[in-house]
């Protein structure tokens, strides 16, 4: 192996390319036309472009990348995560083309691609698995007389794929039928399979995944286990490692379960099981021992000891986003771990060699707004956290971003993970913390402050997040956000001005000014009091200095009175908002509009009443309604895709549709005017 062909982009395009350059290896970048200039074409040893923008036309593109391959004489590849990651019959493409294919054999993955599949095998080899039904009958009556004999609450599965698409939960029998419908055709949508399981739903559970690892010679290990109950939608967003529910015990019960399944299904490279687990283990303290190895032969029994019972959810052939945090707490490199075992080396060391150190954290940073929609758009100022890299450092930030990237609507929302390890737990989440506060990223939405509340969260400080934590407590976290958003804009706000125009601004008397945050307008005298010193009055009389040093890379050190703070803000415009602004401030993000010279009441807000605009990037899907008809406040008049899940849009007040201004299959940028009233109806989107 020489020259490895890396079918995928972004962050692990780049993560892959880091080590097989440090093991003296080339690499092939390759690219669709929106990411010519991506950074993981920058850094490979050559590039190949796909042509396309959308994944089919590119990454999806079998053909394209096998040619890619033999252009460029690449003699392996590795598929990342995602895209054909998983995909047997690629595999079998790439070996047929007499390629090296980094990952699991074509048969292990066409075994514990369903999940249907998977647990069949999982049910012969002792590992449990919840109750439920996963036949060739999908018909709904099937699925109805199925549920009944389970018992509710049921969670309707996609057969295929993953990332939480495809999946409902149902409480009452009543509900049972429409999300069929929808999660088949999600499963659709992502996956080109509408197949569905349903299974016994747990509601309160910890998502906790052991890390395997197997080679061509029979071996089969596993490296520990990761904590991801910390989701949005049934996706991830902070994992953990070693899980605060588990101890030495559970740990080696799990580890053998993980290890029993990979080898019935002749597993090769890194593998990841995921499970579920209920009972005192969902509610833990910290592990009692988290450096102890475990192996050993998978038990007969459901998964119980005690009050802990843990289930079968199902097995990803492929490496997982999340295996930095493994690598932080082992100390091994799981892509060089992959290359070697493609390469028909043998793993480095035994099951009871496998030590764990310390505490490790991952939180994935996301280009959505707080209801987590995806949202695209420019990064128009990009300063990472100190120190970080793609190294097994304290601090890692694996991404893809530089200012002036462009996000578009045609990939994933994921940006990059920051990775901490330390000591302790405690430690981790409060380096991670403080990681996230410095990062700075402006000019499109992202999760990044919501991120910190998360982590800040009593519950997940104390080990006892569960999967519900945020369908309980997300508003919770978002009123918070909001609060802390108000004071910081009555306090910076100005500066939006004052970095655009404070060349122009040097007066003797007053400038008005009018911004807007969250619909609020909030009036603001500026006056210039001498060189970097202005005054800022409100419209309640207040009267405040600010001081404000612009830094070299677009930021601002900004005091007031005896503190002095660093602010960044960036104007980022849309097509409906030509004067936005992004600001950032300890660990906020807000957006504001300058609207000091639009009229009081703008012709905008009277035509917003009777607009219905895409709230972000996406795929029309569905339109419900057509012009004459009457909609009824909350009823659905378009679904739009994007990334993969279906969200409807709804209107809050009784119209009447004059105009449908798109079609089925059309792409939509945030703000578009999909549909026009012809009597007043405010408008918002429900997932």
């Amino acid at each position: 192996m020489k020259r490895i062909l890396i079918a995928n982009r972004g962050e692990i395009a780049r993560r892959i390319i880091a080590t097989a350059h440090r093991m003296g290896l080339e690499t092939v970048a390759v690219h669709s036309e929106p990411d010519a200039q991506a950074l993981h074409v920058r850094e490979a040893t050559m590039a190949f472009a796909l042509g396309g923008h959308t994944s089919t036309e590119s990454y999806l593109r079998v053909d394209r990348l096998l040619a890619a391959a033999r252009a460029t004489g690449a003699d392996a590849v590795h598929p990342g995560y995602g895209f054909l990651s998983e995909d047997a019959a690629f595999a079998q493409a790439v070996q047929d083309a007499g390629l090296t294919w980094i990952g699991p054999p074509p048969a292990a993955i066409r075994a514990l691609g369903s999940k249907s599949a998977a647990k069949a095998l999982a049910a012969q080899h002792g590992v449990p698995c919840l109750p439920g039904y996963a036949g060739d009958d999908q018909s709904e009556a099937r699925f109805v007389d199925e549920a009944a004999r389970i018992g509710y609450p049921v969670m309707v599965k996609a057969v295929a794929g993953g990332g939480g698409r495809g999946m409902r939960l149902v409480q009452v029998a009543a509900q049972l039928p429409a999300a069929l419908g929808s999660a088949r055709s999600e499963a659709l949508t992502g996956f080109g399979n509408g197949d569905l399981l349903i299974e016994r739903a747990l509601l309160h559970p910890r998502h906790v995944e052991v890390q395997v690892f197997a080679d061509a010679h029979g071996h089969v290990i596993h490296l520990g286990e990761r904590d991801c109950s910390v989701q949005r939608r049934h996706q991830k967003i902070i994992e953990e490692a070693p899980s605060p529910a588990v101890d030495a015990a559970l740990r080696e019960r799990m580890g053998a379960c993980a290890v029993a399944l990979a080898r019935a299904a002749g597993y090769v490279g890194a593998g990841t099981v995921e499970f579920l687990l209920e009972g005192e283990s969902s509610v833990a303290g910290p592990p009692q021992d988290a450096s102890a190895p475990s192996g050993g032969s998978a038990p007969r029994e459901a998964g119980e000891r005690g009050g802990h019972q843990f289930f079968l959810m199902e097995m990803n052939t492929r490496l997982q986003v999340e295996h930095p945090v493994t690598e932080a707490l082992t100390g091994f490199d799981l892509v060089e771990w992959q290359i070697r075992v493609a390469r028909g080396e043998p793993l480095p060391l035994k099951q009871d060699e496998v030590k764990f150190s310390g505490h490790a954290i991952e939180v994935r940073l996301c280009a959505e707004d707080e209801q987590f929609h995806p949202h695209t758009g420019r990064v128009r100022h990009f300063a990472p956290p100190p120190a970080a890299t793609f190294t097994r450092a304290p601090l890692r930030f694996d991404h893809a971003l530089y200012g002036g990237a462009e996000v578009s609507p045609y990939y994933d929302a994921m940006l990059g993970k920051l990775i901490v390890h330390a000591d302790t737990r405690e430690a981790a989440i409060d380096q991670l913390i403080a990681a996230l506060r410095q990062l700075e990223v402006l000019g499109l939405p992202t999760n990044r402050a919501f991120l910190i509340e998360c982590l800040q969260h009593p519950r997940f400080r104390a080990g006892q997040a569960l999967i519900s934590l945020l369908a309980t407590d997300a508003e919770a976290l978002r009123a918070e956000l909001h609060a802390r958003e108000r004071r910081l804009h009555e306090r910076f706000g100005a500066l939006c001005v004052l970095g655009a125009e404070a060349s122009a601004l040097p007066c003797a008397y007053p400038a008005p000014r009018r911004l807007r945050h969250r619909g609020d307008d909030r009036g603001v005298a500026i006056q210039a009091l001498r060189d970097g010193e202005w005054q800022v009055r409100g419209d309640d009389g207040e009267c405040s200095t600010l001081q404000r040093q612009a830094l070299s890379d677009g930021a601002a050190w900004v005091s007031t009175g005896a503190i002095a703070r660093r602010v960044a803000a960036v104007l980022a415009p849309t097509a409906d908002a030509p004067h936005r602004w992004h600001l950032q401030a300890e660990g906020v993000d807000w957006w504001l509009d300058d609207v000091s010279f639009d009229p009081i009441v703008q012709a905008g807000q009277a035509q917003a009443a009777t607009e219905l605009r895409a709230p972000f990037n996406g795929k029309v899907l569905n339109i419900a309604v057509q012009p004459g008809q009457p909609v009824a406040a909350a009823e659905t008049a378009l679904v739009i895709e994007s990334m993969k899940l279906e969200h409807s849009l709804a209107p809050r007040a009784d119209g009447v549709v004059a105009e449908v201004l798109v079609s089925v299959g059309q792409q939509v940028a945030p703000g578009q005017l999909l549909l026009r009233f012809a009597a007043p109806a405010k408008v918002e989107a429900a997932a």
